[in-house]
């Protein structure tokens, strides 16, 4: 019987499901923003906010939870500069999910996965090239 096992396996042995919801989480923070299948977008939601409750309080013990959890240090600096400050005030519920179409290939319900309320955290602009300065001129 699986009463009170609430852990979505998503197909995936222990070890995969922890990396592939920690990448997730890697991308949202840096992005803001990712698709994803729904099944995929409700686990990594979890996970999400544990690590906002984490990035809340500060702490050099928190910061290094995370890291542990999410094993990339640049992500975990924006999850503590950036976003943990702008949802200061709120007591929970720090993403929503969007439900989407199915898509084409497998029909797997496909949603959005955002934070809520990023005031003042704009998601990273396309890099727009840059001209070739010509030689000599000074601007």
């Amino acid at each position: 019987m699986r009463h009170r096992k609430r852990t979505a396996k998503l197909g995936r042995t222990s070890s995969h499901r922890n990396a592939m919801l920690s990448n997730l989480v890697c991308s949202l923070i840096v992005h803001k923003r990712i698709t994803t299948t729904l099944a995929k977008a409700k686990a990594a939601r979890s996970v999400a906010e544990k690590m906002v409750t984490l990035g809340k309080s500060g702490t050099i013990h928190d910061r290094r939870l995370a890291a542990a959890r999410l094993h990339q240090e640049d992500a975990v600096k924006i999850l503590f500069n950036e976003i943990a400050p702008s949802q200061k005030t709120r007591p929970g519920g720090y993403t929503r999910i969007i439900k989407l179409h199915r898509r084409q290939g497998d029909a797997a319900e496909e949603a959005i996965l955002e934070w809520v309320d990023l005031s003042g955290v704009e998601a990273p602009a396309e890099k727009k090239a840059a001209e070739p300065a010509i030689e000599g001129e000074k601007k």
